[in-house]
């Protein structure tokens, strides 16, 4: 990572693309997704690590398969036997007894089958959400910027929804029906030969349209998934800002906005149904057209004596539902293709490999924690604004136990050192390390464990308040969340709440005031007890007694730690012992208060633009 500034890349190679963007593309028509079953092979995997559950649901698709071709079977012999009078009683009776217990078999053996093949369709998609979350939650953080972690989301709402119905239901009805067509084929062969070869001679008709429809339907049943996960996505965002639309008054445009994502979603609907429903009038011609123009030729034989009335009887049956089942088949071909589709763009999130990982021999950090910091030669480019430097040859040490505030307009580049230090990314030049550890070398979670971090916005769970306040020391006792929260002036309003620390605080704490969420943040940084703090804006949005009470919990806090401070408002950072000025991703001035005041560099500009206004307000 060091090196000198001659060797810093101008202009870095094209980082590897999202795979949202990917999917972008492939909807512009470039490349095309393989029109294939293929990507249902993930699912399948997850699926065979049941063994058991899969045998027993397949067995049970065997004997329903096996009954229902059974039942015509014998209803052969009744015809034969009972109307042409050619059996007696006793064996009439016989065999209908034999009907009714292959209904009763039926009935058992379908119940099976609805229960396993349901339990596994359930199981493989907990599975397959399970696998997307675990490596959703090892991508760094500049992956969700970008890619919309809303559209994130309804994948993996939508699309595994789709793949229960597929395991669940739609693959069941498939090999059922093609058990049906396999062995209701073979007992028509063994029935009627003739009559059964013309019949036979329809089947590779079929497939053509099969595949030529099944191919645009599964191009088509993808775009659908995309319209539906962009509604999802709408949804969650208007909601999610619902307070901003109704306070400028645009509730109209968002139901405009929304009624087009709707519509664009039904208009692609509409085209797959339409090719759905053309390719199942056409299979369904083919078929019960080929069946009619047989039966008519076996009316003839039973006519001539050629052959019986039962024979006939139970080839019209086993017809039946062999066209059934072929016919069914190309039904259930589209759905397995919308499955494949939303198969497809999980793996996609499957396979989506974090640029922050582990390495190979990771590097120790040093013990005891010294909770020093350095920055050398750093610069660095967002990926999604490689044109632009948010740090230029930046260089900075940090000593253990040194409070570092970093001020500057919008845009200078102080965030972007939060960002580094946390090891969301990694520089493009330059060397960062904690301890004297570089960064890349130790492991990630290593390092952010000797790290705490109160952000500008106390960010709070849908949770109850001991969860939250735990997230930073998740087994820290309640007496020592009770003496965080005391150290962070939050014990008083916490142990008014109804239930203490099980009280529910809202989707995103939102039961809170800011200022209460803003000290909860930092009783969760103090549980951390990490040797470095780093302080974004903690106090910008407070009013002036929340703002009193947050910063004397933020003076216990920083005790004894090293602590960056990024702050706009400088009267909040005059007791810093050192601030470092930044602008346009440089380090211009640093000193004390009083020394940059004096120096009349932009330390002083800023410093007398917010305290002449504080004045004057």
């Amino acid at each position: 990572m060091d090196g000198p500034k001659d060797e810093i890349a101008e202009s870095p190679a094209e980082p590897r693309r999202s795979f949202l963007s990917r999917r972008k593309r492939r909807a512009d028509g470039e490349p095309k997704p393989s029109r294939s079953l293929k990507p249902l092979g993930m699912v399948y995997q997850a699926a065979a690590q049941y063994p058991v559950y899969v045998s027993l649901a397949f067995v049970s698709l065997l004997i329903t398969a096996a009954a229902t071709l059974a039942i015509p079977a014998y209803f052969k012999d009744i015809i034969d036997k009972g109307f042409a009078g050619a059996g007696s009683a006793e064996q009439i009776a016989d065999t209908f007894e034999t009907v009714l217990l292959i209904v009763v078999v039926l009935a058992m053996g379908t119940a099976m089958r609805f229960y396993f093949v349901s339990w596994i369709g359930e199981r493989v998609v907990a599975d397959i959400r399970l696998k997307v979350q675990q490596n959703l939650l090892r991508l760094h953080p500049g992956f969700y910027e970008e890619n919309s972690p809303k559209e994130i989301s309804s994948r993996m709402t939508s699309d595994t929804t789709l793949i229960e119905q597929v395991v669940g239901t739609t693959a069941s009805v498939a090999l059922r029906n093609t058990l049906m067509a396999i062995g209701g084929t073979a007992y028509l062969f063994w029935l009627a030969p003739q009559m059964t070869l013309g019949l036979a001679l329809v089947i590779p008709a079929i497939v053509i349209p099969i595949t030529i429809f099944g191919r645009r339907l599964r191009n088509v049943s993808r775009t659908s998934q995309d319209r539906v996960a962009d509604v999802g996505a709408m949804v969650t965002e208007v909601l999610g800002a619902m307070k901003i639309v109704q306070a400028f008054n645009q509730e109209a445009r968002e139901a405009t906005r929304f009624e087009g994502a709707v519509e664009r979603t039904f208009v692609v609907a509409k085209k797959r149904i339409l090719i759905r429903a053309i390719m199942t009038s056409v299979i369904i011609l083919m078929i019960f057209g080929s069946i009619t123009l047989l039966m008519w030729r076996g009316a003839n034989g039973v006519a001539t004596g050629e052959i019986s009335g039962g024979t006939i009887a139970a080839f019209v049956l086993v017809g039946g539902l062999v066209a059934g089942a072929f016919g069914s088949l190309t039904e259930v071909y589209g759905d397995l293709l919308r499955g494949a589709g939303a198969a497809s763009r999980l793996s996609e999130l499957l396979e989506e490999e974090p640029t922050i990982s582990v390495p190979d021999r990771p590097l120790s950090l040093p013990q005891p924690p010294r909770g020093s910091l350095s920055f050398r030669n750093v610069t660095f480019r967002y990926p999604t604004r490689l044109e632009t430097a948010a740090l230029k040859d930046f260089t900075l040490e940090v000593e253990p136990g040194e409070t570092v505030a970093i001020v500057g307009p919008s845009g200078a580049g102080k965030s972007t050192i939060f960002q580094l230090v946390e090891r969301f990314y990694d520089p493009q030049a330059g060397s960062i390390r904690i301890d004297g550890i570089p960064l890349p070398s130790a492991d990630p979670a290593e390092l952010r464990q000797r790290i705490a971090l109160v952000p500008q916005e106390g960010v709070l769970f849908s949770a109850d308040a001991r969860d939250n306040l735990r997230y930073g020391n998740w087994g820290a006792s309640d007496e020592q969340i009770w003496d965080a929260a005391r150290a962070a002036n939050a014990e008083q309003f916490l142990r008014e709440l109804p239930q203490g620390l099980d009280t529910y605080l809202g989707e995103s704490g939102t039961r809170l005031s800011g200022g209460q969420q803003q000290r909860v943040a930092i009783a969760r940084a103090l549980l951390r007890d990490a040797p470095i703090l780093l302080l974004d804006e903690a106090t910008s949005a407070l009013d002036a007694e929340s703002e009193r009470l947050v910063q004397e919990a933020l003076d216990r806090l920083m005790q004894n730690r090293t602590t960056l401070v990024i702050a706009h408002r400088l009267a909040t950072v005059r007791a810093a012992d050192r601030i470092v000025v930044m602008e346009e991703g440089r380090i211009v001035e640093q000193g004390t208060h009083a020394q940059l005041s004096a120096a009349g560099g932009l330390y002083s500009h800023l410093a007398n633009l917010q305290f002449t206004s504080a004045q004057v307000a």
